[in-house]
């Protein structure tokens, strides 16, 4: 077959996204604080961007008092101030024009006594690398036991646990074996008891050792019949050792005090915070819904740089492009902005509309919602409810939700009515948690539990919920006096 070349006229239609709906795309499901990072970042990239301040905005608006004369400023026929006007004015009339009003200047007065810097006061919660190190040098150990050590220290994870194998810290270190071995064993004696373990086991018998409780019936326990302790079959250990039950849950007792995670205390990892995106509050009118602006900086154009391109003879053709170009993109993240804002408050109006009863009485009265019913709703695509309802969060007076909490699949009740899955799952967790510590309840018998409040679920279905809720199995559950 021979090869040739050819022009085909072909007609095709695709979607293609402009830089514009890229961008507006990207903000919509941004959360609260990366927008406001965001934000920042284009505000110290485009000069036509500039933050607005409220309080300059309650004083433009007021105007200059009947007691004060306005000062002469020479400004264009648009009311802005002009060009020449902005780059006379000095730093030295500004310092001597905030001063005739008593203002603070911003420098200090002679008779100023500078405080100490609160930095100095900030203490920082020392990781598991640096608290074991300090340890480490504080040793007598021998250098080459130390140098190993420190590559055991470097190799925990988070909880504490020695992850690598002793071959691969040998090759990491170039120690020999008998230091290897000698340095493991040093961490292992250091605080907190337990680190430097290999697995569960190894934790718990090193914080047993700590306890001066080696050779006794918890280290006996630990060692032989873990797995039965973990399966609850306290008669089943009882037997083995020839003892009563209440005897071996003596023993259980004092294992369930230990710490599986002995370094989890000193991770470093912080607790994450969150900035509800959107707060309903409830008013006598009825409710309110409030987009949160709290740290994210008003964006606004400046008439300086404005006037400047206005101005053509002031610039030549590559400042006029640049200029021209970063005004345009000013203007459209601005109007992605505001576009942000109203798809968002639609997005909450509707889930208000549907979850009335929640916001009114509380999570049991939660409905049944997918995205595509909220889409319909407000006349807009389900992607883009799907973008709005990612990463953000809702506040109202029973607490802080994220909004895909308010979607959740529907189950037929009693009654022929569908009860939101989420509502189901709230059920179960207060059935268990009334349940009898001794004889805890069968998946069957939750679902008869359900059946009695008119929600007719399979047994396996309460499994799966049960699992996703993290509640352990029935047999797990029991627990001894």
């Amino acid at each position: 077959m021979a090869l040739e070349n050819r022009l085909d006229l072909r007609l095709s239609q695709k979607l293609v996204l402009t830089p514009q709906l890229q961008q507006a795309i990207k903000l919509l499901q941004l959360p609260q604080l990366e927008l406001a990072q965001v934000l920042n970042q284009e505000l110290s990239e485009n000069p036509f961007l500039e933050e607005i301040y409220e309080e300059v905005e309650s004083e433009v608006e007021a105007g200059p008092s009947q007691e004060e004369e306005p000062h002469n400023v020479e400004s264009s026929d648009d009311g802005e101030l002009s060009v020449e006007n902005l780059t006379k004015f000095s730093v030295d009339d500004y310092f001597e024009e905030r001063s005739s009003d008593g203002r603070d200047l911003g420098y200090f007065s002679p008779d100023f006594e500078e405080k100490p810097s609160y930095e100095l006061f900030y203490s920082q919660k020392p990781d598991l690398y640096s608290h074991l190190l300090w340890q480490l040098r504080l040793c007598s150990a021998d250098d080459n036991v130390r140098r190993s050590a420190e590559v055991v220290i470097g190799n925990l994870d988070d909880d504490g646990y020695l992850r690598a194998t002793e071959e691969e810290l040998i090759a990491a270190s170039g120690d020999t074996p008998a230091a290897m071995e000698d340095a493991i064993v040093l961490v292992q004696s250091f605080d907190p008891p337990g680190v430097g373990a290999r697995d569960l086991k190894e934790c718990l018998l090193l914080q047993v050792k700590a306890l001066d409780l080696g050779g006794t019936l918890v280290d006996k326990i630990i060692i032989n019949n873990l797995e039965d302790l973990q399966k609850h079959k306290y008669g089943q250990v009882a037997r083995n050792y020839g003892l009563t039950t209440e005897e071996v849950m003596d023993a259980v007792r004092i294992i369930e005090r230990l710490d599986p995670r002995p370094a989890s205390s000193l991770s470093g990892n912080e607790a994450a915070y969150v900035a509800p995106d959107v707060s309903i509050v409830r008013t006598d009118e009825g409710y309110q819904i409030v987009l949160n602006d709290e740290g994210m900086p008003r964006l606004g154009l400046n008439a300086a740089y404005r006037k400047l391109l206005q101005k053509k003879e002031n610039l030549n053709k590559e400042e006029r492009t640049f200029m021209r170009e970063k005004l345009r993109l000013a203007i459209e993240l601005i109007k992605s902005l505001d576009q942000r804002n109203r798809t968002i408050y639609k997005v909450s109006e509707s889930i208000l509309k549907f979850q009335r009863e929640f916001f009114d009485r509380g999570r049991e009265l939660l409905k049944p919602l997918n995205l595509k019913d909220v889409a319909q709703d407000i006349n807009m695509h389900e992607s883009t409810i799907s973008r709005v309802t990612s990463n953000k969060f809702l506040s109202c007076e029973h607490g802080v939700y994220s909004f895909r909490f308010f979607f959740s699949s529907a189950l037929r009740s009693g009654n022929g009515e569908d009860v939101s899955s989420t509502s189901v799952k709230d059920i179960i967790k207060k059935i268990v948690a009334l349940e009898d510590p001794a004889k805890p309840l069968s998946d069957k018998l939750i679902a008869d539990k359900l059946s009695e409040h008119g929600i007719k679920i399979a047994r396996r279905t309460v499994a799966k919920y049960r699992e996703e809720l993290k509640i352990p199995p029935q047999n797990m559950r029991k627990k001894y006096d």
